[in-house]
């Protein structure tokens, strides 16, 4: 079996709030499988490889957005990569660049993502900066908590095609409007950082499984979860911080 290849994507540019973590946590669960995997890291420039399994984008600001889709539009594999099923995580302006259409500038110029999700995303009323904490529906029909810091002037609101993520229990999400994230096929979005899959393995899990067509053996770790515990209660008892 080849080795499970994970594309980290343009981290120069949408890489400042620490996002790079998530290939980490995915290449690490995988070896403690012991599943071989390989971490590709792409640059503006480089050849988007089209043999990933998962694409991870990150946090950015106004003019790091516009160069990515800039750069992902011209290279083009992505595209081909996501049509084939393979797993694309995008992290706050990751979210917004898959999406539609996102507002850049003091005059909220109106740009073109690239369209693997149905949503837009517009300049909010308030901006959302804080703890996060919301609800996931796993795909057994169980519910997982996803914790992590949200840091974001766009709202984003979803077209027919793609489904919230999660519902919000603290915090902003997506727009203010008790949902965060969203879902279409395997393109998922979420707001987040954290990096959002070292604090939320189940949710790191749910990629891997999603890009490998099969379940994987659960890994307990009682050290984490007692920390998810923690965190969970502080946020429940102190707010958004």
């Amino acid at each position: 079996m080849k080795p499970v290849e994970i594309v980290l994507v343009y981290q120069s540019l949408l890489g400042i709030y620490g996002d790079r973590g998530n290939a980490m946590v995915l290449r690490k669960r995988l070896e403690w499988r012991g599943i071989d995997a390989t971490l590709t890291i792409v640059e503006p420039g480089d050849v988007v490889p089209s043999t990933g399994a998962v694409y991870l984008l990150g946090g950015g600001e106004d003019a790091a957005q516009i160069s990515a889709v800039k750069g992902l539009k011209s290279d083009g594999h992505i595209f081909g990569a996501v049509e084939r099923g393979a797993v694309l995580f995008a992290v706050c302006a990751g979210l917004q660049i898959v999406g539609n259409t996102f507002t850049v500038g003091e005059h909220d110029e109106v740009i073109e993502g690239l369209g693997l999700l149905d949503v837009d995303t517009r300049r909010g009323d308030v901006r959302a900066v804080g703890e996060i904490l919301t609800h996931w529906t796993k795909p057994d029909g169980t519910e997982s908590l996803i914790t992590g810091f949200e840091n974001h002037g766009g709202f984003t609101t979803l077209g027919p095609k793609a489904q919230p993520l999660a519902r919000v229990e603290i915090g902003i999400g997506n727009a203010n409007d008790g949902v965060d994230g969203a879902v279409q096929g395997t393109v998922i979005g979420t707001y987040p950082h954290g990096p959002a899959l070292a604090r939320n393995p189940e949710l790191a899990d749910h990629l891997l499984e999603l890009a490998l067509g099969r379940q994987l053996d659960p890994l307990p770790n009682p050290e984490l979860d007692e920390l998810r515990r923690q965190r969970i209660a502080h946020v429940r008892k102190h707010g958004r911080g």
